[in-house]
């Protein structure tokens, strides 16, 4: 196979992005051409081959859409992690989700943007992912709008789901939306609501009772404000849970 395209091993903050529009990577490129400290040393048109190009270019950061053909970006953030601890994923998507955001910070990325955020911001925040501690999770300004601050985790603590500790600037978010108050049981019950399955459908996949997955349900409802099995169908979908 051929390798990414346009590697250039200059010196400053080496960026691989990996997306298939060709549009927003040409963007992206012009303006890391205005910056020395800065480049994109390779793209991707898909996440295919993105491990196997990191552990060759090296790069400080890749930037990440979630949404091409291939294998599943979170599960790649989450390989990478793992493989190449020294490289930092940032995720950048067209769609600003719960689910995709409580994703990303699950699975070990250090960013999540929008397209829809001005390229100087997106910049900036792969600038401060780069120069960042250990457990910095930035925030495009789209994605910090969906966002709400907590009180930082204590040092050495760690919920269930997280991968990182959450910082403890006073200006630092760890990112808290609807769906990341569920528990990850909770998250699979509402998974497989949005399939459509029935209750008792769901309780033998689970090889629960019943009246637990019911429980599950109130609290997921509780949890989510909604008043309908039916609109939780929809927020599963809409959440990219389950399709369409």
């Amino acid at each position: 196979m051929k390798p990414a395209s346009q590697p250039d091993d200059g010196a400053g903050i080496r960026v691989l992005c990996v997306d298939d529009h060709a549009v927003l990577i040409e963007g992206l490129k012009a303006q890391f051409s205005l910056d020395p400290s800065i480049r994109c040393i390779a793209s991707l048109p898909t996440a295919e081959r993105l491990v196997e190009e990191v552990g060759r270019l090296k790069p400080d950061i890749v930037l990440l859409d979630i949404e091409m053909p291939g294998p599943d970006a979170f599960e790649i953030a989450d390989r990478l992690r793992h493989m190449h601890p020294r490289t930092r994923v940032v995720i950048l998507s067209a769609h600003i989700r719960d689910g995709y955001i409580d994703a990303a910070f699950k699975c070990g990325a250090w960013g999540y943007f929008a397209k829809s955020d001005e390229l100087s911001a997106i910049i900036s925040g792969i600038r401060e992912v780069a120069c960042g501690r250990d457990g910095t999770f930035v925030l495009g300004p789209k994605v910090k709008e969906r966002c709400r601050p907590v009180t930082p985790l204590a040092t050495g603590a760690r919920p269930s789901f997280a991968v990182r500790r959450a910082p403890a600037g006073p200006d630092d978010l760890r990112p808290v939306t609807p769906m990341s108050t569920l528990s990850m049981r909770e998250v699979e019950v509402l998974r497989l609501i949005g399939k459509g399955l029935t209750r008792n459908q769901i309780a033998a996949e689970l090889s629960r009772e019943v009246k637990t997955i019911d429980g599950h349900q109130k609290r997921i409802m509780r949890k989510l404000n909604v008043d309908s099995r039916a609109d939780l169908m929809r927020l599963a979908i809409r959440e990219g849970l389950a399709e369409a």
